[in-house]
């Protein structure tokens, strides 16, 4: 039996721009963390740090989708390359306002424009969708980008914070800025695999938020968002309360571990069953998951219902895209699958509050159940959606969606 991988990585430039669109989207793990461990040391208030940080990750949840938009309109060069230019110079001005501990007001000036970075999960699977639309090799195609995603998170936090803890505090927003200017543009001068522009026409001159699937996927993501956010936090919580609180990490690392490994299996497979109906299966996994930690009261429980609860993350996210992709027209595609990734970024900043509130208030095994009632949430969403979720053939063979022109 062939190794499905090697498979979609003999297609012309795949390996170039998946190499070069990873080091490109290091930063979005690396640069919120690396501005709370920058300006912590540097101002010493944790209060600016967080929400310099917050301001940053909000207003790129806001403008990704709108650089999306406009990259489908224009092509990805056109568009990342201008965006990618603002984003670096403005982390740069972040970094000389901390050094040099300018007015406040710079920092939170430069971490809005620095959210002009564009959505790269998205354009990396742009083009795998160009190369392989339509045929079995996409799922495997979603499912690499998808374990990629988690090693970003899992590597690109720890070395965001390892650096300004070993260096020097701008460290790991240095590095940050650096992986994004060298991997965009990389990936931009891979001219040969890049999505040709489709035109605009009647069914596709509106926004991808207007299509009844892109709108149930997307908030559907929001509460498998803060199930991610909301063990983060809980575990850092419990471990301290444990008196073990090196041991976070470590358990951080195992969760993401366990939706990384049954990702990659998923995208080995070529499963039959209707995509809405693995999305609405692999939601409830995660769902009932959610109830595992609550019965942990050691460290190795822990990690171990954590490990459990996370495997079903990943494919979850794998069937998102490949929905997405199948329902939304060729023309804002970009865009649709930048409205998913916002959606779990929305959620990991709200879990995180609302983890954290919960913590503060009730203990730290309660913070929990906040990853409960957003897999809960999250479930029903799905099972509701399902009718409008189910593909059809004219989909799976690239016709239109109808969406309301603006």
């Amino acid at each position: 039996m062939q190794n499905p991988y090697s498979e979609i990585f003999r297609a012309p430039g795949a390996r170039g721009f998946a190499a070069a669109g990873f080091m490109a989207r290091l930063p979005i793990a690396m640069a919120p963390i690396g501005i709370v461990a920058m300006l912590s040391q540097t101002r010493g208030e944790y209060w600016v740090a967080g929400a310099v940080s917050a301001t940053f990750a909000l207003a790129n949840a806001f403008l990704a989708p709108q650089i999306s938009r406009l990259v489908d309109r224009l092509g990805q060069t056109r568009v990342v390359v201008p965006t990618t230019i603002i984003s670096v110079l403005a982390f740069a001005a972040l970094i000389a306002s901390a050094n040099q501990d300018w007015p406040v007001w710079t920092l939170f000036a430069s971490a809005l424009l620095a959210a002009a970075m564009p959505s790269m999960p998205a354009m990396v699977r742009a083009r795998w969708t160009e190369i392989f639309r339509g045929r079995p090799e996409m799922n495997t195609a979603f499912a690499f980008e998808s374990a990629a995603d988690e090693l970003v998170y899992i590597a690109g936090a720890s070395l965001s914070v390892g650096l300004s803890a070993a260096l020097f505090p701008e460290a790991g927003v240095a590095v940050s800025t650096l992986f994004l200017a060298l991997g965009s543009t990389a990936f931009i001068l891979q001219r040969s695999t890049e999505p040709q522009v489709r035109p605009v026409d009647h069914g596709s001159s509106g926004s991808a938020i207007r299509l009844g699937p892109v709108q149930i996927i997307t908030f559907a993501m929001i509460f498998i968002g803060a199930t991610f956010a909301t063990t983060e936090v809980s575990t850092v919580a419990i471990t301290k309360e444990l008196g073990q609180p090196g041991t976070a990490s470590l358990v951080i690392g195992v969760y993401a571990l366990g939706s990384f490994v049954l990702g990659i299996i998923i995208g080995a497979l070529n499963l039959k069953a209707p995509l809405q109906r693995q999305l609405a299966i692999a939601v409830a996994l995660v769902a009932l998951g959610t109830l595992l930690p609550l019965t942990a009261s050691t460290v190795p429980a822990l990690a171990l219902t954590v490990f459990i609860s996370g495997v079903a993350i990943s494919p979850t996210f794998i069937t998102a895209f490949g929905l997405i992709e199948r329902h939304v027209p060729e023309a804002m595609l970009t865009e649709g699958i930048t409205w998913v990734t916002t959606g779990i970024g929305i959620g990991m900043a709200l879990g995180s509050f609302a983890a954290g509130a919960v913590v503060d208030a009730f203990g730290a095994q309660n913070g929990f159940w906040v990853s409960v009632t957003s897999g809960a949430i999250a479930l029903i969403t799905v099972l509701l959606g399902q009718r409008s979720l189910a593909t059809h053939e004219c989909e799976l063979e690239g016709c239109e969606a109808a969406i309301p022109a603006e």
